[in-house]
Formats: structure tokens, C-alpha cells, sequence
């Protein structure tokens, strides 16, 4: 069951293909620090000194949240399938589904200040095109969206987890339950599974996160343009990108990435099959499907 779960996070929520989880320094948050300065040295002639400095950081704790579900499979329904395990995997498994898109959603666009319980999604943190890894792609109004370029690693972007616990979503099976209906009035016995993920996300260098905002979602003026892309890659640390380097978008992005693909004359995308699935690539950078990033962000200035 946990190999399922895992294979269908991976399958329907491609970003989890990509992200590295790191041990939390603590059990609620991490701890870590951003170098905010680095030292430039002197050049110097016999006889002559050297300036005294050193880099600077800055210290930023980031929050871990849990996030919980319950399935509950009425007895009446197992008893008539077949096969009892595999109708309540099913069933579990549509929890699983569930609750990837909440986690990725909050990874996009989570938001403490409205939602304490939750974590500052990359949206929240990167709002504005006066971001040094922001680029504005000039459309307006509320029905624009986003591509997001992340550069994953120790060192660069990471999720985290509570430290002595362990990675990824758990479910622990318990058992047969009497449980309520919906509105309390009645009873029924239910197969009962618990499901607990917990985690954060913590950026060490802002460079290694890069948007490309204010893309228009229809209409012939201000869609994405390559020539964003290209400067959005060449933003990050490793000019252009590394192999822990991925693109994110939403299907109606990815359908104009592919559409572009299959021009043979446009170099700058390849199309090729990663384990019999067809796979988008820009300048050798994976094209992911992250289907949270909704067509209805609002412009940001």
C-alpha cells in the first residue's frame, strides 16, 4: 500500500518527482540560515594591508504544518466487493489524490497571514515583478497565471519534515470503527484509515526560485514568451540550470510549450519519452504538469 501511495503522488503530482526532504533541525520548524553577503577581498601591493570582513547571514525559521485526513469505507460496501483490500485501497487512494493537490496548492499558495496553520506558499513569498527573481510578463486583470522555474537541492530549495519523524505522506490502519453519519444521527461501522503528512518548505537562496508572472491565459498579447524563459534560467545560480532543475506549469501552459515543442525548426524544446512518457523539455530542462497553479492569479505590480 505504501508503494502505491507513493507511486500515485508521483504520477499525478509531478513536482513530488523533483522535491528533496530534509530532517527538520527541529520538531515544529527549521532553523537555517540565508547568506545575505559575501566577502570581496583586497588587492593589495607589498606592504600594504588587508581589509578586515567577513559574510553576512541572517537567520529564518521556517514553519512545518500538518495536514490530516480520516477515510472511513462503510462495511456494507466491502462486503460486497470481490476483493475487500483492493476496494479499500481504492478508496484510500483517492484520499492520497486529495491530499497531493492540497499540499501543492499550499506549496504554490499558501498564505500564514490568512491561514496560521498552513505555510507562505512561493507565490506569497515572491508577490511582486520588483523581485530580483521575478519577471513580469505584462498581462492584467485577475486572469493570469504563472510558470515557476525551481532549482532543487540542500543548499538551494528543499521540503522539510518534523525532525525524528519521517518523510512523506503516513497512514496507519485503524481498523473497524462505529463512526457518524455526516450530520451525527446515525451510526454505521466503517473500515477506518488515518492519513498524516507533515512538511515545509524552506528556500536558501532566493535565486534558485525563479516566476515568470502576469501571463495572460487567453487572447493573442502577453502569453508567455520564450525569451522570458530564457532569462528566468539564466537568473539562477548555475546559469541555465542544473540536472535538479525543473519547469513548472499549468496545463494550459503546457499545451502552449508543447504546441511550441513540436516545431522542429524552434531549438530551444526537445520532446523525448522518460520511462514510456512523454516528456517537454526547454534547453534540456523537464516541462512538469503542477495543475495548483490556477489561470485566475490576480496581476501583481
Amino acid at each position: 500500500n505504501l508503494l502505491e501511495i507513493a507511486e500515485v503522488l508521483a504520477i499525478t503530482k509531478e513536482m513530488f518527482q523533483d522535491a528533496v526532504w530534509i530532517e527538520a533541525n527541529q520538531t515544529a520548524s527549521h532553523v537555517g540560515t540565508k547568506r545575505t553577503n559575501l566577502p570581496s577581498g583586497t588587492h593589495r601591493q607589498a606592504n600594504q594591508g588587508v581589509a578586515s570582513e567577513a559574510s553576512s547571514t541572517k537567520q529564518v525559521a521556517e514553519p512545518i504544518c500538518r495536514l490530516e485526513a480520516h477515510s472511513r469505507v462503510d462495511e456494507a460496501i466491502l462486503d460486497l466487493a470481490p476483493d475487500k483490500a483492493k476496494a479499500r485501497s481504492q478508496e484510500d487512494l483517492a484520499f492520497v489524490e486529495g491530499l497531493g493537490q492540497t499540499i501543492e496548492t499550499n506549496m504554490i499558495y499558501g498564505d500564514i497571514d490568512t491561514n496560521p496553520e498552513q505555510i507562505d506558499g512561493l507565490a506569497t513569498r515572491y508577490d511582486a515583478t520588483t523581485d530580483a527573481n521575478v519577471i513580469g510578463a505584462s498581462g492584467t486583470g485577475s486572469d493570469t497565471t504563472s510558470l515557476w522555474i525551481i532549482e532543487w537541492g540542500p543548499m538551494k530549495v528543499h521540503m522539510i519534515y518534523p525532525k525524528g519523524s519521517q518523510a512523506g505522506l503516513q497512514t496507519e490502519d485503524m481498523g473497524k470503527q462505529l463512526v457518524t453519519n455526516d450530520s451525527g444521527s446515525t451510526y454505521f461501522w466503517a473500515w477506518f484509515t488515518k492519513f498524516v503528512a507533515w512538511y515545509g518548505l524552506y528556500v536558501h537562496d532566493d535565486r534558485c526560485v525563479q516566476r515568470i508572472a502576469n501571463i495572460e491565459t487567453a487572447g493573442s498579447e502577453h502569453l508567455l514568451d520564450d525569451d522570458d524563459i530564457i532569462e528566468a534560467l539564466n537568473l539562477l545560480p548555475q546559469a541555465g540550470g542544473g540536472g535538479s532543475t525543473a519547469i513548472y506549469v499549468n496545463r494550459t501552459l503546457k499545451t502552449q510549450l508543447e504546441i511550441l515543442a513540436k516545431d522542429k525548426s524552434n531549438v530551444n524544446y526537445t520532446s523525448d519519452n522518460a520511462f514510456g512518457v512523454p516528456l517537454t523539455r526547454f534547453r534540456g530542462i523537464p516541462v512538469r504538469l503542477c495543475e495548483s497553479i490556477v489561470n485566475t492569479e490576480t496581476a501583481i505590480s
